[in-house]
């Protein structure tokens, strides 16, 4: 016994004193201003799928503020599994675009636009978005070519709509088929502490229509609002500055 506890107490006291050590190397990083920044202020996010086109499209760099809604468990790299709840919390508003994590996969961050908040009613009639019973105000726009981002021939092309909320929230969203898998649903009651997300690309998104994968969102999985695309690379890796600026 006496031998085990003087082989073991050297090793961990040097553990110990390394630890010390890299912390106190690690104080300028962790107070520098672009770690502050990043970890505080603003997250940036790269758009892997065209899900928010026309908003977001691949080759997008965006900002998200993570002070907007408060800070909580996914606000920080590394933070513990039993932090609940969000400081300083804000709930979203309609047609906000966010970053989430989905109670089903929690590694991983999803971007969308907020359409339902708790207590509201959400349905899809033949590709319109039913808001507590009343079709939300779209106007139909120039056809535009769709690329890709309808998983269809690049030279098809897509509806798209202006869309405004009740709060006044206005977009573009892209129909890629008439009458799609998502375009005709059930009526979603968004749950207490709850928002309710669709992309703006309709006809292909996974979003809160399909509850076995991202369903209703808690405002607790809130990493932070898209604010601004501060980069944009277009197919063959050109910068693509004509979409750098506000996110709608």
């Amino acid at each position: 016994m006496t031998t085990l506890q003087e082989t073991i107490h050297p090793q961990a006291k040097a553990r110990e004193w390394k630890a010390i050590v890299i912390l106190i190397l690690l104080i300028p990083v962790l107070w520098s201003p672009p770690f502050l920044f990043r970890i505080f202020l603003f997250q940036p996010f790269n758009i892997p799928s065209g899900s928010m086109t026309p908003t977001l499209v691949v080759g997008d760099y965006v900002f998200a503020a993570k002070y907007a809604y408060g800070y909580g468990r996914y606000s920080f790299p590394f933070a513990p599994s039993w932090i609940s709840g969000r400081f300083r919390a804000t709930d979203p508003e309609y047609g906000d675009v966010v970053v989430f994590r989905t109670p089903k996969d929690t590694a991983v961050d999803y971007v969308k636009r907020v359409v339902g908040l708790p207590g509201d009613r959400i349905q899809m009639r033949q590709g319109q978005l039913i808001l507590n019973d009343r079709p939300v105000t779209r106007v139909a726009l120039k056809q535009a070519f769709a690329g890709s981002t309808c998983g269809v021939d690049d030279g098809a092309k897509a509806k798209r709509w202006r869309e405004t909320l009740p709060n006044g929230a206005s977009y573009v969203t892209q129909d890629c088929v008439h009458n799609g898998y998502y375009d005709n649903t059930d009526v979603y009651t968004v749950p207490p502490g709850h928002f309710f997300v669709l992309g703006d690309n309709r006809d292909n998104s996974s979003d809160s229509r399909v509850m076995s994968s991202i369903g209703f969102v808690p405002m607790d999985n809130l990493v932070g609002k898209v604010t601004r695309i501060f980069w944009s690379l277009d197919q063959h890796g050109e910068p693509h500055m004509e979409r750098l600026g506000k996110v709608w």
